[in-house]
């Protein structure tokens, strides 16, 4: 049997998108049993607040990972890749927080009750995992979550089912349907971003590795939100 040389072994990004197709049915069937609620209506605005709780926690991650990031540089030619990714990348998803309160004000839940909530515990189990990987292991392994939030971004015929589901105004859906083009390119940007660190097997392994418990946990809080309409 032949053995793979570097050239034949599958690229970075490719690795990234092997592991997360492998879990990817479990987010779409959550989504559908979301769209497909009875109660859509009234279930959107809790799925906007546990969106709210992951994207409030983008840049603050992103910085933490910077930081790290930069102290390993000297020595690590993946963190200073990494940390020059983040560079620009921290700027293109700042305020992303703020979009998301401002439809929610659209449907009647002011910013202070939202900021009050207490978060999902989900949500925080799979955000807080980040800073346990960029902390105490490498850096780099957040990508595997920037690429599970960014490199598959929300369909705008999703967007127009939830619309017309819902019935609430087009105003309600401007933080989805600009995702819905930008992430386009911020998912090309991290694949490209990806494939140009010469990353170890253990480091893209981890990557992926944070992809797909992530992908479950967050398919775990969108069941979450529909469960909520429960009698």
């Amino acid at each position: 049997m032949p053995v793979p040389t570097e050239a034949s072994r599958p690229g970075n990004a490719e690795l990234l998108r092997g592991a997360l197709g492998l879990v990817s049915g479990e987010a779409v069937r959550a989504t559908a049993r979301l769209l497909d609620h009875p109660r859509i209506r009234e279930l959107y605005p809790e799925y906007l607040v546990t969106l709210h709780g992951v994207v409030r926690a983008s840049v603050p991650l992103m910085e933490a990972a910077r930081e790290r990031a930069l102290a390993l540089a000297p020595g690590d030619p993946v963190a200073a890749g990494l940390a020059d990714y983040l560079d620009e990348h921290i700027d293109e998803e700042r305020d992303h927080d703020e979009w998301l309160l401002d439809d929610l004000e659209v449907v009647g839940v002011a910013r202070a009750t939202v900021l009050a909530r207490i978060p999902s515990p989900t949500v925080a189990h799979a955000v807080g995992a980040q800073y346990y990987w960029v902390l105490h292991h490498h850096p780099v392994v957040l990508l595997g979550w920037i690429g599970l939030l960014e490199g598959y971004p929300p369909q705008p015929s999703t967007i127009d089912t939830l619309e017309a589901r819902t019935g609430w105004p087009p105003d309600a859906f401007r933080t989805l349907r600009a995702h819905a083009e930008l992430d386009q390119d911020h998912g090309d940007e991290l694949f490209e971003a990806l494939d140009g660190l010469p990353l170890t097997e253990d480091q893209s392994a981890a990557i992926g590795l944070n992809a797909m418990t992530s992908l479950r946990l967050l398919a775990t809080a969108i069941d979450e939100v529909a469960a909520r309409a429960a009698p």
